[in-house]
């Protein structure tokens, strides 16, 4: 991994609130396009199929599917971070991401320790990173990244 280095905490955060703002830019409009303005002043945590749908569905189907053809989302792509095999420095395997998105559910359950940990592992590896065996890099050249096909 030339040219690379792990990315730590505090950047991880920066494309965690760009792919945040990106997000809200489409479900705010939708939902309140849906269920008028009030769905934002009440204080109803699912309020329908919409709101589930917007809120839980969509963003993680397109976390997963950006992981998956981009290894990255928008966010890490903007910081030049990609998700990566922590054995292999490759591509990881579809179950990996998937794997990965769920287990951010155990990293953030007790307190949001398992994100924290990106700050104090030596690898910064989250505990969703740790449970699905990838790493987050960051790119230090300006080449576009390409995986070899294995054959």
């Amino acid at each position: 991994m030339n040219n690379m280095e792990y990315a730590g905490f505090w950047v991880r955060v920066g494309a965690s609130l760009i792919d945040t703002v990106l997000m809200m830019f489409i479900i705010v409009p939708a939902l309140t396009f849906i269920y008028g303005g009030e769905y934002w002043l009440g204080g109803v945590t699912a309020t329908g199929f919409w709101d589930i749908l917007f809120n839980y569905i969509l963003p993680g189907v397109a976390v997963v599917l950006f992981w998956i053809y981009k290894s990255a989302t928008p966010g890490k792509m903007a910081l030049r971070l990609m998700v990566v095999d922590a054995r292999t420095g490759g591509k990881p395997s579809v179950g990996q991401l998937v794997g990965r998105y769920l287990a951010y559910y155990v990293s953030i359950l007790p307190l949001c320790l398992g994100l924290i940990w990106v700050g104090i592992d030596k690898r910064k590896q989250g505990w969703h990173d740790k449970l699905a065996g990838t790493v987050v890099i960051r790119r230090l050249d300006k080449e576009p990244v390409r995986f070899e096909t294995p054959q």
